[in-house]
């Protein structure tokens, strides 16, 4: 059998500050071409990304990007995270370059999603079900909410439209949503509320987040997977103010 291998090659305005991404997340650089044009080559382990630049390309307008499945999200995720931190200082959530939480999706994958300086998309997933079709919209009210907000901060994109979601569910008088599904909308928005630049809402928000699971949390719902993603995502949000329980 002839060995076959799909690459794809991603636009950027300038090589180096892509390369300099990569090379934080542990990428090694085995390509570098300056002229006739600037073009590079990434590479870790089996992942390969190649870069060209284009004259007048704006990142912030980019719709370009991959998928890399892994058999080990958590793990890159953590790598990718120290090695962000390391390189810039902090962990960046919002702008160019940006990385997200990782989490379950409704269509059978945990991942997370980071866009490079070049404005790339790169989603890093692992199979958590055979069956990697989309899942039905629920019903009930709050969990329609919480799937539908989801898809739109991790499948499009659309943060504005995620946080429109969720505020129309939490403005609703005489309907409460479970002590786990308030938690995770709360987390979720205020996550939104930061990449948007809304600090003073984020802090609001995830203040009140931090009270949802001190005081209202089962230890059945805290043992949720789902549950255990905000929380995780709650202390990297706001650092010492997590539930002690947070994982």
């Amino acid at each position: 059998m002839t060995s076959t291998q799909t690459i794809p090659l991603l636009p950027c305005h300038q090589i180096q500050p892509v390369v300099d991404f990569y090379t934080a997340l542990g990428f090694e650089t085995t390509f570098l071409q300056k002229s006739p044009y600037a073009y590079a080559v990434v590479e870790r382990g089996p992942v390969q990304l190649q870069f060209f630049a284009m004259k007048g390309y704006d990142p912030a307008q980019s719709y370009s990007g991959c998928y890399v499945l892994t058999d080990g999200v958590d793990a890159l995720f953590a790598d990718f995270r120290r090695g962000l931190k390391a390189a810039y200082g902090r962990i960046p959530s919002r702008g160019l370059p940006r990385i997200g939480p990782v989490k379950d999706m409704s269509y059978g994958v945990r991942q997370f999603l980071m866009t490079d300086p070049g404005g790339n998309s790169i989603r890093v997933g692992q199979p958590i079900s055979e069956d990697q079709r989309m899942r039905p919209v629920p019903k009930e009210k709050f969990a329609r909410a919480l799937h539908m907000a989801d898809l739109f901060v991790d499948s499009k994109e659309d943060l504005p439209g995620a946080a429109k979601i969720i505020d129309r569910v939490l403005g609703l008088t005489g309907e409460r949503p479970t002590p786990a599904q308030l938690l995770r909308l709360l987390v979720l928005r205020g996550d939104l509320a930061q990449r948007l630049g809304e600090d003073a809402e984020a802090e609001r928000l995830l203040a009140r987040a931090e009270d949802v699971g001190r005081t209202e949390l089962s230890d059945r719902e805290r043992d949720a997977d789902d549950v255990r993603d905000a929380l995780a995502r709650l202390a990297e949000l706001r650092p010492g103010g997590a539930p002690d329980e947070t994982p």
